[in-house]
């Protein structure tokens, strides 16, 4: 394998590669890659952070179709969510933290998107076109989950689907991920699904409100968490909009900027 060589900020330095280079094995079978897949995935942190476009990479990088290719191919198999969850354990545990959480915050940002795509909408309480990216993080701010749908759906209808995709990940996970988890914060949007949460999951969920009697803004407790997470998500300019075709590639993105920046938190 040819020497890790930082090109561009975005790059993997030898010690976070060391942390994900198991979730790509080496090719035992036909000819030998011209590539090596830190090339690869350094290419996709670049997009994922530039906004650059898949067809205008830099010529110092891989050419575009095969990023983008891989890019697809590891989108498919669900290889972001599971070095997320990977990575969610070891910065929690660097923390001196259990590695699954037992409690975690939901919240829902509206995202203007580009031209054309799936699930795309109207959010008519912030006059927003476009879709919703449902996120549930723990009390550090780690991204456990994901959801991107449409704009025009409820924050309730949205939330709800969050967690049921949350419920069926650890029903079905082989390592129980998040299995610990019993107390989730929302805000007031989440009020109607406090009974149905309690019955259909077992988890409690906990309304965190914000008094009528404060002017201006305030921190409110619990519910910071999540928004810093989006803040720090924001910092990757392929979330400022939604540029994705389908709503699996914009989770993809998100789980993306989620992984490089716990990348950075596990070898500092």
């Amino acid at each position: 394998m040819a020497q890790l060589i930082q090109t561009y900020p975005t790059d993997l330095m030898p010690s976070e590669w060391a942390l994900i280079a198991e979730f790509f094995p080496p090719n035992k079978r036909g000819r030998r890659r011209k590539w090596d897949m830190w090339q690869i995935v350094n290419a996709i942190f670049y997009i994922t952070r530039t906004a650059g476009q898949w067809r205008m990479m830099p010529k110092d990088l891989p050419p575009w179709q095969t990023v983008y290719g891989y890019f697809r191919r590891w989108t498919r198999q669900g290889l972001w969510p599971r070095i997320n969850a990977a990575l969610v354990e070891r910065v929690r545990v660097q923390d001196g933290r259990n590695p699954q959480p037992s409690a975690a915050v939901l919240d829902s940002q509206s995202v203007k998107t580009s031209e054309g795509g799936e699930q795309r909408g109207v959010d008519v309480h912030k006059q927003t076109p476009g879709r919703k990216r449902h996120i549930v993080v723990d009390t550090l701010g780690l991204l456990l989950l994901v959801v991107v749908h449409s704009a025009s759906l409820q924050d309730a209808a949205g939330g709800q689907l969050t967690l049921q995709r949350l419920f069926n990940q650890i029903k079905h996970s082989l390592h129980n991920r998040w299995c610990r988890l019993k107390l989730i914060w929302a805000d007031g949007a989440y009020a109607h699904m406090v009974e149905p949460v309690r019955k259909q999951f077992g988890w409690k969920l906990e309304i965190v409100r914000r008094s009528d009697d404060v002017k201006g803004f305030k921190v409110l407790p619990h519910r910071w968490v999540v928004e810093r997470t989006f803040g720090w998500l924001g910092r990757y300019r392929r979330l400022a909009r939604d540029y994705e075709h389908t709503v699996v590639s914009s989770e993809a993105m998100t789980y993306l900027a989620s992984i490089r920046r716990m990348l950075k938190l596990a070898t500092r």
